[in-house]
């Protein structure tokens, strides 16, 4: 028998089928990656608009006031509680920049340094705002229910100051006040959050008061960048009324109440060494934020508005954590 005769050398000499190619993706899988994709932007798009990073100013005062007001009646954490006010006053300020951004999109279109906005170029529709914006209070007045019936029927109020801010510069020189009130709620609602009354609540309207400050002087300071604009197209300011000057200077007042405030938070609750320490170094970053922003140079605005400002409400808040720590029970 030849060689080529031989079964298994035939079976040699059978080329192997080449393997099957993966299958393409049907159209509507594509269609549904595209479809997920643009989610995904519009998402990416809604936290920009909104800026959620920009929570680290206040968040941490609502979770000073809460453990205070833990280790003031009991001594005990409650994870649940500081849950709950992590997510309602996430919602509550996501409600406040998706409004203040809707509500001054004409505004901002006509500003060079806000016509870049979300809304202003179209990255976000009006719609899409909106939808957010209503999604954020139904999420805050749905976490103060699930709080306490205090927190539920107060909070509408809450939400009061929010609205009002994005027209308050349309019909006052000093929205920046207004600012500091729907500011200064997040540390009352915060006590209230965990205590379910006003009997004793005098240390959080104290620190709302000086977080009020806080942010309502550094909000002078960054409104300084749009004094000029805003005196052309009708805007009212401080900084545009008065001038930047005068501007700066009532910042610097607000800043040496809010310092003081902060004294008088930690002496009448007793806080310790620690605090102390955060203060110290919260006292620095104030300095810092006066000595780099002039009425004449405002090229570091946003290195103070940020970075200074952000380092003074993580700062404060760790020391005071540190502080607590020593007297709470971390035990769920």
């Amino acid at each position: 028998m030849a060689a080529a005769d031989n079964p298994r050398d035939l079976a040699l000499s059978v080329p192997d089928s080449p393997p099957s190619a993966p299958s393409a993706p049907t159209e509507s899988a594509r269609s549904r990656e595209r479809e997920r994709e643009r989610e995904r932007g519009r998402v990416r798009a809604f936290l920009e608009l909104v800026k959620i990073e920009h929570s680290v100013f206040a968040l941490p005062f609502a979770f000073l006031s809460a453990l205070t007001a833990m280790q003031v009646n009991g001594g005990h954490v409650r994870w649940w509680d500081l849950l709950l006010i992590t997510v309602a006053m996430v919602g509550a300020r996501t409600f406040a920049m998706a409004a203040n951004r809707i509500l001054d999109r004409r505004i901002d279109a006509r500003n060079p340094r806000t016509a870049n906005r979300e809304l202003v170029t179209g990255a976000v529709s009006v719609r899409t705002a909106w939808t957010g914006a209503a999604v954020a209070v139904v999420v805050f007045l749905a976490a103060a229910a699930l709080l306490n019936p205090l927190c539920l029927v107060l909070a509408p109020l809450a939400v009061v100051p929010l609205v009002v801010y994005p027209y308050a510069k349309r019909f006052t020189n000093w929205p920046h006040a207004i600012l500091g009130i729907a500011q200064a709620v997040g540390p009352v609602g915060a006590w209230l959050a965990v205590t379910g009354t006003l009997d004793g609540s005098w240390p959080a309207w104290l620190l709302g008061a000086a977080v009020g400050l806080w942010i309502g002087g550094f909000d002078l300071i960054y409104a300084c960048q749009d004094s000029e604009v805003d005196r052309e197209i009708g805007v009212h300011s401080v900084p545009a009324r008065y001038g930047r000057r005068f501007a700066l200077h009532a910042s610097t007042v607000a800043h040496v109440v809010t310092f003081a405030l902060f004294i008088w938070f930690g002496g009448l609750i007793g806080l310790g060494w620690l605090w102390w320490i955060g203060l110290a170094l919260t006292a620095v970053a104030f300095g810092y934020q006066h000595l780099v922003v002039t009425p004449t140079d405002l090229s570091k605005v946003n290195r103070a508005f940020f970075t200074a400002n952000g380092f003074v409400g993580i700062a404060l808040f760790v020391f005071a954590l540190l502080d607590l720590v020593i007297r709470l029970d971390l035990r769920p």
